[in-house]
């Protein structure tokens, strides 16, 4: 008896191994690529991400395929967290340049980059990279934030001694808004930086195709002093 049970044991043993050592031959690497395939079971730790090569997408969990025709597709249950779970496509291109992935989906983020750190035969190691768009608009928010902190800068006890002025270029035309100021500061250096900043956000959003509302924002008719805290009043 005990005989029996251990060649049914060794026969389910030998069955899988089989299976495993099938899905393995299945795999095709691409001696002259080798980010080109299939990618699963992502672990994650601290910035980087550790994908395994596979045959095939999974059906139901995470996985990414690159293309030799530069097709990218990531399998994904999307942003939801809840289950259960439901995984589909999402479709997009990538480039290769250097040790350099970028990404271009449908999905949000459109647009995103991956720095490989190591890559085999088994494994892919990558790190997100901040892409050409992110950086330029990271740019220009440290501007905005810079003349947002030089606007405020000083307390509002007299209104008279405050102006305001516009700021920024929407997409499709216009500007983003208004800012007060105070007349204390360097004014001309302040409006300078708000000329700097708005040719730079209008050269950002041709170069990027970035699509805003047409809405018309009305200037303030004044700015008023609260609380020592300088308000545009419409």
């Amino acid at each position: 008896m005990h005989y029996k049970n251990f060649i049914i044991l060794l026969f389910t043993a030998m069955l899988f191994s089989c299976e495993s050592n099938t899905n393995d031959e299945n795999i095709t690497i691409d001696p002259d690529n080798l980010l080109l395939g299939n990618w699963v079971n992502p672990e994650y730790e601290n910035e980087t991400t550790t994908f395994k090569r596979s045959s095939v997408l999974p059906d139901e969990s995470y996985g990414i395929t690159f293309k030799k025709t530069g097709e990218f597709i990531e399998r994904t249950s999307g942003w939801c967290g809840t289950p259960p779970l439901s995984y589909f496509n999402v479709d997009g291109s990538f480039t290769l340049e250097n040790d350099v992935i970028n990404i271009s989906t449908t999905s949000y983020p459109s647009f995103y980059g991956w720095k490989i750190v190591e890559i085999t035969e088994t494994n892919l190691v990558v790190k997100r990279e901040l892409t050409e768009q992110e950086i330029e608009h990271r740019a220009l928010m440290d501007l905005f934030s810079e003349i947002s902190n030089l606007a405020y800068s000083e307390p509002c006890s007299n209104a008279n001694n405050w102006a305001f002025t516009a700021f920024g270029a929407k997409a499709c035309g216009g500007p983003q808004g208004y800012l007060p100021y105070s007349k204390n500061i360097d004014v001309a250096s302040f409006l300078q930086k708000i000329k700097t900043y708005t040719e730079a956000e209008k050269a950002f959003n041709i170069k990027w195709g970035i699509i805003s509302d047409c809405s018309i924002i009305s200037p303030p008719k004044q700015v008023e002093c609260r609380n020592g805290y300088p308000t545009l009043t419409y």
